[in-house]
């Protein structure tokens, strides 16, 4: 795809769950055109959301304003719905996550400039309700919705701009009474017709509602519904003109989209014919976004062809029926959701696409042609995030190291994502270590979504880039990747990211660094599988355990895939191990595991290679020394399950310390380690829930001596004593996200706190790769 970046460089992070951090804005996640601009939303800024205002400039379009709340912050949501007509132009900010946040602010333009004009305020709103996930305009009349994000219980609120002020004429209910229906999550409005969607009423058939003004106020005059259709009918709607309505159905995920269309006769709104993609199918979102002139109509698929997406354009024939179809790509790539969000305006169709760039996102501008489209122009928002700190040590003082939280744990240097070699808006994911047997060169092996970086680490305060591994060719980036050594080569897998299968690599190759950084190729391949989520190495038994395998090859119920190593370029299959007792399918599915030639406490089970898994919803141990036949020795649960995630023994194998990844998000509301007594190996006893200050999600720990070093998301480091493996304490940490603490994922992924220097790496999803020393830690010996 061509990309041409208009506009100065905006520092930026996300929020949320899931999709939060520095390089995931979601440029793109609404746009309008207005005239001669072009108004796109991002609405997950590091300082609060923007919308980018664009201008004709020569053959291109330039960047020349931006809007924002009037006091910018992070997850103000500001953008999250954009509408306009005319010259007025009503921008929502709008967050669900505690504690939840709506508005709408309304803007006026004179010549080419937006200013504010206020914002729409509700009369008689319940407390716990907020508005802004949705909005529509036309002329003087404003829609908005309004939700209680705990229940989904929603209102449709009408405002009309009187005498300079927005008034409002009516709060309109779901006529069923329903709640949980997603009433007025999607709404359309042209002159005095508004359609209000419901596509979870009616156990998920949905529906969707016409209401008018009366002489006694605003009255439902139509109920729309599709006999027979796919679900979620109401998922969007369009009005056109005020005869005509456009309703989209179908589940994103197992389903082919629909839109009905509906034209008024005689006072009745009656079905006139049905649209889908030609070459569509399950999940292709069509219907997703849709725009009209009022005669040629452009419906967007942003889930079609691996998720490329596309706008298909309906023209009409001499009767006005939409008879003629094309397909509008553009040089749209799969994973970018180009139609996902479609405006139309004189000779301009414009494509936000969220999901391009790992969801950094772009906007296409396609301007026409003839009687087609030009091959459009992608603009986005540069992404930069903290400057590298490189060249000397920034100790620890008063609770800061440059402008990160911090307490007996000094920064010794920092390299951004964007150093790291990987493609516009890839974040980072795990991290593990080699140190070069014959040079005692230390490396940082750091996961990226797009593929693996090689940072020699030897002189920690000044890292140096030395090398990249791409992903697999043809083979998607993902959030996940993770990495591991054995005998000098890496192993490398990835979830999420059919056939992608286990890389190998050869670490001996980065001595021919020279200055230059290099991009290698793999030196094998295993493809016996194809997706997983992690691989876990015994270095001491040269055995590969492949956990969380799915999407093709010999996935093991998603359990042990064991594999043998010790010949590291011609890898082999050696067997399965899943336990049933355990994963949310009963199938054993392992999310993460440790290995061990286990030397413990327990005499029974000495001199076995013993396997602890953290399999979803309990702890699995289980003797895989004889691959052919491997042994669950024991299953061990805890209170307040969310997401089982990963664990690690103590040096005497006495205890092992594990995290639940989700149970913060509700079901506790501090960050918790859970500890396991596993001195009888067929019996471990939960004897300790560890409750820290935090409300982060604690992700990947490691245990070296005394100290366990927990990566917990958005607090990033912490470091703890462990010498009483009952009782914890912490003993320093390390913030990789500047800003409150939260259960959001996002932050600090891992760390790798094995090299004998005493240095640890520490990845950052979207900030960066950290070399941190904890004060008073001795090299290893």
């Amino acid at each position: 795809m061509r990309k041409v970046l208009w506009g100065a460089a905006l520092s930026l992070a996300g929020t949320g769950l899931l999709s939060g951090s520095l390089g995931a804005q979601g440029f793109g996640g609404g746009v309008v055109v207005a005239g001669d601009q072009i108004l796109v939303a991002e609405s997950r800024g590091s300082s609060g959301g923007v919308v980018h205002v664009y201008t004709r400039s020569g053959d291109g379009w330039m960047e020349t304003g931006r809007l924002t709340a009037p006091e910018p912050a992070e997850g103000d949501g500001f953008g999250t719905t954009m509408t306009v007509s005319g010259d007025r132009l009503l921008v929502t900010s709008w967050s669900p996550f505690p504690p939840p946040s709506g508005a709408v602010r309304s803007f006026v333009r004179t010549g080419s400039e937006w200013r504010p004009d206020g914002m729409i305020v509700p009369e008689g709103l319940p407390e716990e309700m907020i508005v802004g996930n949705a909005a529509v305009l036309s002329g003087d009349l404003a829609a908005l919705n309004a939700v209680a994000p705990q229940r989904g219980e929603g209102l449709v609120l009408v405002f009309r701009h009187v005498n300079g002020s927005w008034v409002q004429e009516a709060a309109l209910e779901s006529p069923g009474g329903e709640q949980g229906t997603s009433f007025g999550a999607s709404l359309a409005l042209s002159g005095e017709v508004l359609v209000i969607g419901a596509a979870r009423a009616d156990s998920l058939a949905g529906a969707a509602y016409v209401f008018e003004p009366g002489a006694d106020g605003w009255n439902m005059t139509a109920e729309l519904t599709s006999d027979g259709g796919p679900s979620f009918f109401g998922a969007g709607a369009l009005v056109v003109g005020d005869d005509r309505i456009l309703v989209a159905a179908g589940s994103p995920f197992d389903q082919a989209g629909t839109v009905t269309a509906f034209a008024r006769q005689d006072g009745e709104w009656t079905e006139t014919g049905s649209f889908a993609a030609f070459d569509g199918g399950a999940g292709d979102m069509f219907g997703s976004s849709m725009a009209s002139d009022g005669s040629t109509l452009w419906i967007g698929a942003g889930g079609v062809n691996s998720r490329q997406g596309a706008i298909y354009e309906f023209t009409p024939d001499a009767r006005g029926a939409w008879t003629s179809v094309s397909k509008i790509t553009a040089a749209a790539q799969p994973g970018d959701g180009m139609g996902r969000v479609v405006a139309h305006g004189g000779d301009v169709l414009v494509s936000g696409m969220p999901g391009d760039d790992y969801g950094t996102g772009t906007a296409m501008i396609l301007e026409r042609e003839g009687d087609g489209w030009g091959s459009g122009h992608s603009i986005m928002s540069e992404i930069t995030g903290f400057d590298p700190v490189l060249g000397g040590q920034v100790d620890c003082s008063e609770g800061g190291a440059s402008v990160f939280g911090c307490n007996d744990v000094d920064l010794v240097a920092f390299v951004p994502v964007s150093d790291l070699g990987g493609e516009r808006g890839t974040r980072l994911n795990d991290v593990w270590g080699w140190t070069d047997p014959e040079t005692q060169r230390e490396y940082a092996l750091v996961g990226r979504m797009d593929g693996t970086s090689f940072v020699d680490v030897t002189d920690p305060a000044n890292p140096v880039v030395v090398g990249n591994l791409p992903k697999p060719a043809g083979v998607p980036g993902t959030s996940w990747r993770d990495m591991k050594v054995y005998s000098d080569h890496m192993f490398v897998v990835s979830d999420n990211a059919p056939a992608h299968g286990m890389q190998v690599f050869d670490l001996t190759r980065l001595r021919d660094y020279s200055g230059t950084m290099l991009t290698y190729d793999q030196d094998a391949h295993y493809d016996r599988i194809s997706a997983v989520h992690n691989i876990v190495i015994n270095e001491e038994t040269g055995f590969a355990y492949a956990v969380g395998s799915g999407g093709g090859g010999e996935t093991c119920g998603g359990g042990l895939h064991m594999i043998d190593i010790r010949d590291p370029k011609n890898p082999t299959f050696a067997g399965c191990f899943a336990d049933p007792n355990t994963g949310r399918a009963g199938t054993g599915y392992t999310h993460d595991a440790q290995c061990v030639a286990y030397e413990g406490p327990d005499e029974e089970h000495r001199g076995k290679e013993i396997c602890f898994g953290a399999n979803e919803n309990a702890l699995s141990i289980a003797d895989v020394s004889d691959k052919e036949n491997p042994v669950a020795l024991s299953v061990a649960t805890y209170p307040n399950t969310g997401y089982t995630h990963q664990g690690w023994l103590t040096e005497d194998q006495a205890y092992f310390l594990m995290g639940d990844e989700t149970d913060e998000f509700g079901a506790v509301s501090n960050t918790r380690t859970l500890i396991y007594d596993v001195k009888d190996l067929d019996d471990p006893l939960l004897v300790k829930e560890f409750f820290t200050e935090n409300t982060s999600s604690d992700h990947n720990l490691y245990i070296v001596g005394d100290l366990m070093y927990q990566s917990n998301y958005n607090s990033g480091l912490r470091v703890f004593d462990v010498s009483d493996a009952e009782n914890p304490r912490e003993v320093g940490f390390f913030d990789t996200v500047p800003g409150p603490d939260s259960p959001a994922m996002r932050g600090s992924w891992s760390n790798y706190p094995f090299f004998k220097s005493g240095v640890i790496v520490v990845t950052s999803m979207g900030e960066g790769l950290f070399i941190v020393k904890k004060r008073g830690r001795t090299p290893i010996s």
